[in-house]
């Protein structure tokens, strides 16, 4: 599962299924419900292997979606809401709704907010997504194409540097990837 607030509400979806909204002002007595079934729904995303709201803008972002149009998970497909709405998620000219497909890998592995970004891991690289605003929304840029994360909770936010486990190393992220000394790595990545 990966969840997140959206302001006093919760968006959350088990990986590769669907994405689920609960309302706190319904009570706790309530059921979470299909982002698909929300009252203005249009075009939301129906499986992702990831969810996240971003905080610097609000935007529900749904990592390794479907694409508008498909039911079929394309999992390097990145897909956002309109800002501070968790049910548009049509692209128009009057809205920040959108999606982007990664470049580089076969999977979107996980995503992690970072400081002033998210930082994408796919199976063969390290991608960060900015917001800029209108008429893009989001920058995408490739931060290394020689790392990776050995799973989707594999990553923690510690006082604005990320570190991370790869297949084969410890990271730090803190504007440029960088391993980590380590004396009990070889005992760690040869007894898995």
């Amino acid at each position: 599962y990966s969840q997140d607030n959206f302001g006093e509400d919760l968006i959350f979806n088990p990986r590769g299924g669907g994405i689920y909204y609960w309302d706190e002002s319904s009570g706790t007595g309530t059921r979470a419900v299909n982002i698909t079934d929300l009252a203005g729904a249009s075009n939301a995303p129906t499986v992702a292997l990831q969810v996240m709201v971003s905080d610097t803008d609000q935007h529900v972002i749904a990592f390794g979606s479907n694409p508008i149009g498909s039911s079929n998970i394309d999992p390097l497909f990145v897909r956002f809401s309109d800002q501070q709405n968790a049910a548009d998620w049509t692209p128009t000219a009057t809205n920040t709704a959108g999606g982007v497909r990664i470049n580089s890998g076969s999977q979107i592995i996980g995503a992690i907010q970072a400081r002033q970004e998210i930082l994408i891991w796919t199976d063969v690289s390290l991608h960060s997504m900015r917001f800029i605003g209108s008429p893009f929304v989001f920058e995408f840029t490739r931060l290394s194409s020689d790392v990776s994360m050995i799973s989707p909770n594999a990553a923690v936010n510690a006082r604005g540097s990320i570190y991370f486990m790869d297949k084969g190393n410890f990271y730090v992220y803190n504007g440029s990837v960088q391993p980590l000394p380590c004396p009990v790595k070889a005992h760690v990545f040869s007894n898995l």
